[in-house]
């Protein structure tokens, strides 16, 4: 056998084991280091993670790449931590469903300020983070399997912005910033809207109905896929914006509750597990939307 035959063989085998690597999940941390609550992944500059309620309630939980976790910062009071999103500037944002706030951390820092709070809130869950740094927030009301959606202006001016809805849960906007997504937990629908230039939404539409099983957390990809982990049934399904199954991946536990897309090259996704109490990860064919807008604003000089 002459050399470049070997070294074609070669290439095909490393191929072959790089698409086996991918959509497979391993996990990242050990059982037990959450609390059942554990909830909103999100990545930072450094590729650390971050999830609500690490070792006990009321915590923010800082994982780095290899595993290690410690505590990062306290909440205050009785607050509770939910869903969490990093701006291309370093701030945190944090869903803080026990006292109807949107917390801040300021890049650098470990303490928490109240960037808008709403009394009318049954308990904001989700966030999801526009171009122009607008704040979008699910609201479900567990108790009557109804919801709502929130806007959240760079101010902290917080609007209304859909009502009437099933138990409104993960959302995210589409590459273009002009559709929302978001799904409904209880009643297994993802829903479409419009995003006008105020802000507003219209055109609600559905993507696609699921025939069993819940959803929770819910992410963008730089192709406009969603990835939606699958509650109760142990998956995240990755779908076109049309509604197309395009990949469902086991993450070695029945209850998902979130994800969010990091690593060096944004192709690693995180996955908050609640029967295991931890995170678990697999990685992917392309970068998350988020992760790339960040990494691009990092790079400027």
């Amino acid at each position: 056998m002459n050399r470049i035959a070997l070294a074609l063989i070669c290439v095909l085998a490393g191929n072959r084991l790089l698409a086996q690597d991918l959509f497979v999940a391993t996990p990242l941390t050990q059982p037990m280091q959450f609390t059942p609550g554990i909830e909103g992944p999100a990545c930072d500059a450094e590729g650390n993670i971050y999830a609500v309620n690490l070792a006990r309630q009321g915590t923010i939980g800082r994982v780095t790449p290899q595993g290690v976790a410690d505590v990062f910062l306290e909440l205050p009071g009785d607050s509770v931590g939910n869903g969490i999103r990093f701006t291309p500037d370093g701030r945190m944002f944090i869903a803080d469903y026990v006292n109807h706030n949107i917390l801040v951390v300021a890049s650098g820092q470990r303490n928490t300020t109240v960037f808008a709070h709403e009394p009318q809130m049954n308990q904001p869950n989700d966030l999801a983070l526009a171009m122009d740094g607008t704040l979008f927030a699910s609201d479900p009301a567990w108790d009557k399997n109804t919801g709502q959606l929130w806007r959240i202006d760079t101010a902290g001016k917080v609007t209304r912005v859909a009502t009437e809805m099933g138990t409104t849960n993960g959302l995210d906007l589409s590459p273009d910033g002009k559709t929302l997504y978001v799904n409904e937990s209880v009643q297994q629908n993802v829903w479409a809207f419009q995003v006008n230039p105020d802000g507003s939404l219209s055109g609600k539409r559905l993507i696609r109905k699921f025939p069993d099983h819940g959803f929770d957390g819910m992410r963008c990809d730089v192709d406009g896929n969603l990835y939606i982990t699958r509650y109760g049934k142990g998956t995240v399904v990755k779908m076109t914006p049309r509604g197309e199954i395009l990949q469902e991946i086991d993450v070695l536990g029945k209850r998902p509750s979130n994800l969010c897309f990091g690593g060096p090259d944004g192709r690693t996704v995180y996955v908050t597990e609640v029967e295991h109490t931890r995170l678990v990860s697999f990685r992917v064919d392309r970068p998350g939307l988020a992760w790339q807008r960040n990494a691009q604003a990092h790079s400027k000089p």
